[in-house]
């Protein structure tokens, strides 16, 4: 075999091997090989809603082999330790970032930080005080507030009284789901006669409702801003011995043993609501940015009102176990 006879098959076969690495493998963004390191503010892993998000967001990078996903931060509900999270991920110049904010306004500087330095912000679920980031992802919180009010309405035919459990009363999320679900009971002999801020936490939910019962008021349903809260009122009406008798509205609506699909089919809530966890739309806008292809900077995501009908349904359709465990 000649020289040039000898470099002409080894040619063949490299361009053979790069064909199969290729399709077993996407291409990077750049095209040139390069990993791009990306970095996950996240407001507070306690939250089962946030677990299951960095859950899913860990096993969508995986499938780019070209994305690197640093060990996401978790601010613990304090707004001042993820600001200085998302100032460490500019200082190590990350190429991208992806930011679940805790409130609103106090992460509004480090993402203009992180905007100044050229690095593409998505922000998730809640919203920021800047337009300096690259996209937003998220619910119809107002939306699912009215869904909620109207099962109200259902469950409630005569009127009645309804105590509410809410998220932190800074966050978009929590302002949304409240107006929307006061619009809902508008004018429908439905009275709010209680309400607090429990910060989305279920030990926080379970202490309040313990309070309220324990004052002997007249309370018909509970309206809860998220699952968890949910859950934790139960458990108090279930300990005072009221089990069944006070119907409760969640928000979320995981496909999780412990999240509100099961819990609505086995009658611990009323309802719920799919808050989708925004990791696969993360991911995707996040190659198309790196990519620099086009993408939609606001991305409102659907919902669905989970019942004892189709609970077990979404319950199948939302269901990760199998790829990310659990």
């Amino acid at each position: 075999m000649s020289l040039l006879h000898r470099i002409s098959v080894l040619a063949v076969c490299a361009a053979a091997a790069l064909a199969s690495a290729c399709a077993a493998n996407p291409p990077s963004p750049s095209g040139d090989g390069k990993q791009f390191v990306v970095g996950y503010s996240q407001s507070n892993n306690a939250e089962p809603y946030r677990a299951q998000l960095n859950l899913q967001l860990q096993y969508f990078v995986k499938q780019h082999p070209d994305l690197k996903l640093l060990p996401i931060t978790d601010a613990h509900q304090d707004s001042a330790v993820q600001v200085s999270q998302v100032q460490n991920f500019v200082q190590q110049k990350v190429d991208a970032l992806i930011v679940s904010p805790n409130e609103p306004a106090p992460l509004a500087a480090a993402v203009e930080q992180a905007c100044a330095a050229n690095i593409p912000v998505i922000v998730l679920d809640r919203s920021v005080h800047t337009d300096c980031y690259s996209a937003f992802i998220g619910g119809d919180n107002y939306l699912i507030g009215k869904l909620a009010g109207e099962a109200a309405v259902e469950a409630l035919p005569n009127g009645g009284n309804v105590v509410e459990l809410q998220g932190i009363l800074s966050d978009q999320p929590q302002i949304d789901r409240a107006k929307g679900f006061r619009d809902a009971i508008a004018g429908r002999n439905i009275s709010i006669t209680a309400q607090q801020e429990a910060k989305w936490l279920k030990t926080n939910a379970t202490a309040i409702m313990q309070q309220w019962l324990a004052r002997g008021d007249k309370i018909d349903l509970v309206y809860a801003h998220n699952d968890d809260m949910a859950l934790g009122a139960q458990l108090a009406i279930q300990g005072a011995g009221k089990a069944g008798a006070i119907p409760i509205i969640g928000i979320d609506g995981l496909a999780i043993p412990t999240g509100g699909i099961r819990a609505v089919q086995n009658g611990q809530l009323l309802t719920t609501f799919v808050y989708p966890t925004c990791a696969e739309q993360a991911v995707d806008t996040l190659v198309k940015i790196l990519r620099k292809q086009p993408y939609e900077k606001t991305q409102i995501l659907p919902t669905t009102r989970v019942t004892k009908e189709n609970a077990a349904q979404l319950y199948q359709e939302y269901d990760m176990s199998g790829k990310i465990g659990g």
